[in-house]
């Protein structure tokens, strides 16, 4: 058939239809032939349209019309499925989808307009007033719908609000010396070298809840952090590896904490090389939400501010191992973490200083105790033996 301008058509098909309105059709490059969604006045018009979609096939940006008409749940539940990610995160993903991303649950991909993922997120904002979880939801998002422009199922990625999954972190909030200590006597004895690992460690909750017997080096004060025991959201722990790959490391601590350690050790550890450092008064390993409750209890014993995190101990030992004399690099090490920043390509850590920054971390602390208690420093360094053995009597 030849076009409005009497040449032999190349690409497509047109014919008129009994109600004299005209239809259009062009084989897809999967060979299909498609019709236009709608029907045309004149051939010039359904002409037009065909030269539209050849171009498409031509320059590659072509998608089949039925591509986008996927379940974006059943697609972000394979999104996840796909990745090979951490326990937590697939259950922070999970969490996303079941309570902040509901709205698209329901919708094809091909459904999910700009506009629509705009509403979204004021509505979010405007109902729960949480700008750090509905950044996170936002995100995940992004990145489902990017996948799925790479998997051509639709052409543009709807997610284009600016500055929508950043997060502004809080400032994290500082505990003096004297707060550490107080936070450790408050919270027992079976816990209170969690605290003063989580504070002088500084290690995480998770890196924590994995360490055994052989991790420990009584003599020379050091802990070999190798693995972590984070809590899933249905309470169960999982083993696995540290946070990063800097997370695997060796902490030498300062030597106040010698005898709380060893304390510890003939105390509370389950005997054996592979008996977890921390367990709960019956013998289990120690439960996010039992050990929640004694820290807030512990936390309103000493007056500390409600928002006050376990975690935020981490933040108190990167400030006095500063403070000692440790530089940016010194304080990742003993941290466990990494950054791309270039410039700490640059600066080193090794052992030597670690251990440098132990014993100033140690003068430090033992410094801040005895100004606070103004008692002599032989005093200030160790915990009180008669409060500390009437505590182990409690079996606190």
């Amino acid at each position: 058939m030849a076009n409005s301008k009497g040449k032999r058509r190349r690409f497509g098909a047109i014919r008129r239809l009994p109600s004299g309105r005209y239809q259009a059709r062009y084989p897809g490059p999967d060979g299909v032939m498609r019709p236009a969604p709608v029907t045309f006045e004149t051939t010039a018009d359904a002409d037009d349209w065909l030269a539209e979609k050849q171009t498409e096939v031509r320059r590659g940006e072509w998608r089949a019309p039925d591509a986008g008409a996927v379940s974006f749940r059943a697609y972000a539940d394979k999104w996840v499925e796909e990745r090979e990610l951490a326990a937590l995160t697939q259950d922070l993903y999970r969490y996303l989808l079941d309570k902040h991303l509901t709205a698209f649950a329901d919708l094809d991909l091909d459904e999910i307009a700009a506009p629509r993922v705009r509403e979204w997120r004021a509505e979010r904002l405007r109902i729960t007033g949480a700008k750090t979880i509905t950044a996170k939801a936002y995100r995940l998002l992004k990145a489902i719908m990017e996948t799925a422009v790479d998997d051509e199922l639709i052409t543009r990625n709807p997610c284009r609000i600016k500055g929508a999954g950043k997060e502004k972190a809080a400032e994290r909030r500082i505990a003096t010396v004297a707060q550490v200590d107080a936070l450790a006597n408050a919270i027992g004895m079976r816990w209170r070298l969690m605290v003063y690992l989580g504070a002088y460690g500084p290690m995480r909750p998770e890196e924590l809840a994995g360490l055994r017997r052989r991790d420990i080096d009584l003599d020379n004060l050091r802990v070999r952090v190798r693995l972590a025991e984070p809590e899933r959201m249905n309470g169960r722990r999982v083993l696995g590896d540290t946070k990063s790959e800097a997370g695997t490391r060796t902490v030498i601590l300062p030597a106040f904490l010698r005898r709380e350690l060893r304390w510890h050790l003939e105390s509370y550890a389950e005997p054996g090389p592979d008996g977890l450092l921390f367990v709960g008064e019956k013998g289990a390993p120690f439960r996010r939400s039992t050990f929640g409750r004694r820290w807030r209890k512990a936390r309103e014993i000493v007056g500390m501010p409600e928002g006050f995190r376990f975690y935020d101990l981490r933040h108190t030992g990167h400030t006095l191992s500063t403070r000692s004399g440790a530089t940016l690099k010194d304080t990742m090490v003993r941290a466990g973490q990494s950054s791309e920043k270039a410039a700490l390509i640059y600066q080193h850590s090794d052992e030597e200083r670690q251990q440098e920054v132990a014993a100033g971390l140690d003068a430090t602390v033992r410094k801040a105790r005895q100004e606070a208690a103004a008692v002599p420093e032989e005093q200030a360094a160790e915990p009180d033996d008669q409060r500390s053995g009437t505590n182990l009597a409690r079996g606190e």
